[in-house]
């Protein structure tokens, strides 16, 4: 073999034409030497098999929209006239079919993944809307409740009862406002002294010799809440009774108590 086409052969060229690699200049050369030296061509024939074995063993079957799209655009002209092998246009389709099946599967699987995150995205973004909605439904409530008690405050028929613990609970003090015009009640819990677990205080309006249960008293609940409004009554107090209160109040001395005018 001369040296000219031992340089050639150690180029690097025939694997560039192969492959589609070559410059316009540089496929001239390779076509010349293929079809003027026998040498030249049958390593081109070799190097043609050994892709087409390497094809067959990593080929992907690609979709046939795919496929049917690669056929349309390819040129059915040969590149090189000359009688090269007739698998080599099946050589360059299945080639062309593995990139774009490659192609094609990473597009859909980086598409897929972009499309789940955006749902999740957008599901996060739907669930703090809705959650901020409720906080403002419920801070409305709750502003309006306070200005509604507010108003009740300061209705001139709004009576105002300080109920203070005896001996039996010294720190007791809660503050009942009673509005006749409008049948409205509210207590504030101001303070509470500790109970047994198993005792509650309890508050009551008297009312023509009978006691009616008003509810339970706790110092979780020490802010101002509204209570049943009693018609007639006489007057409030708060007894200690039984965990989860009684329907009857019991027969020992009240913690506090206190008269009612409503009826003056």
């Amino acid at each position: 073999m001369n040296e000219k086409i031992n340089t050639f052969l150690k180029s690097d060229l025939l694997n560039k034409y192969l492959i589609g690699q070559t410059t316009a200049s540089e496929t001239l050369e390779v076509e010349h030497y293929i079809s003027e030296f026998p040498e030249v061509k049958k390593a081109y024939n070799r190097l043609q098999d050994q892709l087409e074995f390497t094809t067959q063993l990593n080929a992907v079957k690609a979709p046939k929209l795919v496929l049917d799209n690669i056929f349309e655009a390819l040129d059915d002209k040969p590149v090189v006239t000359l009688q090269p092998k007739r698998t080599k246009k099946w050589y360059s389709l299945a080639i062309a079919a593995c990139v774009a099946a490659l192609l094609f599967a990473g597009s859909s699987a980086y598409l897929y993944k972009q499309n789940k995150e955006l749902s999740s995205e957008n599901q996060t973004i739907a669930d703090e809307i809705f959650d901020l909605r409720s906080d403002i439904a419920n801070n409305n409530s709750t502003l309006q409740q306070l200005l509604d008690q507010f108003k009740q405050l300061n209705n001139p028929e709004t009576e105002k009862y300080v109920l203070k613990g005896n001996t039996r609970a010294k720190n007791l003090k809660t503050v009942a406002y009673i509005n006749p015009e409008e049948k409205k009640s509210m207590i504030d819990v101001v303070s509470l002294p500790q109970l047994p677990d198993d005792k509650v205080y309890q508050i009551w309006a008297e009312l023509q010799g009978k006691m009616v249960n008003l509810g339970v008293l706790s110092e979780a609940d020490r802010r101002l809440q509204e209570i049943p409004y009693t018609e007639d009554a006489l007057g409030l107090s708060i007894s200690i009774e039984p965990k989860g209160g009684s329907p009857v109040r019991s027969n020992d001395t009240p913690v506090a108590e206190i008269s009612l005018k409503l009826n003056e």
